[in-house]
């Protein structure tokens, strides 16, 4: 495969990258902030992103998106990444859930949620982890769901799902066949946040940032047996579908971080001088550099391939392993490089930098912590060798 950027790409690459740079970075202390003045600069960005026909790029044509093939849209995701409203402000932050919805929706589910997601008229959250259990092993969920007639009555305590506070309903993950073996346990089910019962308990702050990560409670909620998401006793199969492709959406999103705080490094390098120099003709510094340079480069490369695995309709489940333990490192370690050029600037908020900081270490445990990805890689190439044969990198 070729990982120079498609000619037919490029436009619209180059489009995004103007938008973010222009419009959504400079009006990033705006929605810091938050507020109505934040809402009213959200609402513009959304507003220009349709007008220009940025929105919803990589959802599915039929939904009204933009219908960028899977590998296409890695290379438009990561300039969108550069900010944490780029999602946003461009409409996909709904990605994970309208091809979810997409897949196993219902006709009334799609009419109520999907069409609106894409349109970017509501929000939907997700929940699976619990706080009284080990996120690394879902099949302990406890939160349960009971059909009462014609009705589920759901009962249980999540955490950090992510957007429920400004959400229209959330997708639970619940334990509806008690008697069932461990991964057929589990459905999903839509839940109105309005619904009597749904109580926010709280939104979590995460490192000091307030990143609507919600704590919910669920007492006897009941909503109609018609917002089974998919079959009884699929939420594993259901969860893993969303999994898989959202991983690499954070990775290609990263990718973006990692190069505005690569560009920021690089720049300070030259601006700043110490000693009768610039310090970009300190060798140290020059070692900042070329590790930065080396480890996005990987993580591009590796991005890119598991992109190319999943275009081609393998699961590639060591290929999402290795690269949401890798991104996540790498961008960590970037960002921690230009933070210590910049010095004890570095640390405050006038460069974007600490809270790009403080985001990055959150993504070495959202979506399955290191230790679970690393196992899981590791476990699946020691079984290629168990009868014979080899994990042969050319042939793969």
């Amino acid at each position: 495969m070729s990982f120079v950027i498609p000619d037919g790409v490029r436009p619209v690459r180059d489009a995004v990258h103007a938008f973010m740079t222009e419009r959504v970075e400079p009006a990033e202390p705006v929605l810091h902030a938050g507020g109505p003045e934040a809402a009213a600069a959200l609402g513009e960005l959304r507003a220009q992103a349709k007008k220009e026909g940025l929105w919803a790029l990589g959802h599915p044509r039929e939904l009204g998106g933009g219908g960028l093939p899977f590998l296409d849209y890695v290379y438009v995701n990561e300039v969108q990444g550069r900010s944490e409203y780029g999602q946003i402000a461009l409409g996909t932050y709904t990605l994970q859930d309208s091809l979810m919805l997409h897949e196993h929706a219902s006709p009334g589910q799609r009419e109520r949620y999907l069409e609106p997601l894409v349109r970017g008229d509501i929000s939907p959250s997700f929940a699976m982890t619990e706080p009284s259990v080990s996120s690394s092993d879902p099949t302990q969920i406890v939160t349960s769901a009971v059909l009462d007639g014609d009705e589920w009555v759901i009962n249980g305590h999540k955490w950090f799902t992510t957007g429920a506070s400004r959400a229209a309903y959330t997708t639970v993950m619940c334990r509806t066949e008690p008697d069932a073996p461990p991964h057929r346990a589990f459905s999903m089910i839509l839940v109105p946040t309005d619904t009597p019962g749904y109580t926010i308990v709280r939104e979590t702050p995460v490192l000091g940032l307030d990143g609507s990560h919600c704590e919910v409670l669920y007492e006897d909620v009941r909503v109609p047996a018609s917002n089974l998401l998919g079959p009884r006793g699929q939420g594993f199969v259901i969860a893993q579908k969303r999994l898989g492709p959202g991983r690499i959406f954070h990775c290609m999103r990263w990718l973006g971080q990692a190069q505005r705080a690569f560009d920021l490094m690089c720049r300070r390098l030259h601006e700043r001088t110490a000693f009768g120099e610039p310090l970009a003709a300190k060798q140290l510094m020059r070692q900042h550099v070329f590790d930065s340079y080396a480890e996005i480069q990987s993580a591009r490369l590796l991005t890119l391939s598991a992109a190319e695995a999943i275009d081609r309709g393998s699961q590639a489940r060591v290929e999402i392993g290795a690269i949401k333990v890798v991104g996540a490192r790498m961008l960590h370690n970037v960002i921690d490089r230009a933070i210590q050029v910049y010095g004890a600037a570095g640390l405050t908020p006038d460069t974007p930098l600490e809270r790009m900081y403080r985001h990055a270490r959150a993504g070495r445990i959202y979506d399955g912590p290191d230790e679970v990805h690393i196992d899981s890689v590791g476990r699946r190439i020691l079984g290629a060798y168990t009868a014979g044969g080899s994990w042969e990198f050319g042939a793969r």
